[in-house]
């Protein structure tokens, strides 16, 4: 479960720096960054970010990403659910 609770928030983060380079696409000469999700170890994700080294917000990029976003989000608490409702069973049987 906390594994999806990182990836949750790495993953909030990647969102974040989507949102920024949409909140800046018409401004002048910005630079976007890049998010990347790593797995620094087998339970905590993260979101590491760069410059992208191109001129401009490129919005059909960014919107696929946050669909991927969303998307991701979704999955990892159809998990966690389903963990809480295992353990509910579990706990329901030995009682």
């Amino acid at each position: 479960m906390s594994a999806n609770i990182a990836s949750i928030g790495a993953v909030s983060n990647w969102m974040n720096a989507s949102a920024y380079n949409v909140a800046n696409v018409n401004t002048k000469d910005f630079t976007p960054v890049d998010t990347a999700i790593v797995d620094k170890t087998a339970q905590n994700p993260a979101a590491t970010y760069r410059n992208s080294g191109s001129k401009g917000t490129d919005l059909a990029t960014e919107m696929t990403d946050q669909i991927d976003i969303e998307k991701s989000v979704g999955l990892n608490v159809a998990a966690i659910n389903t963990k809480n409702e295992m353990v509910g069973t579990i706990l329901d049987m030995k009682a």
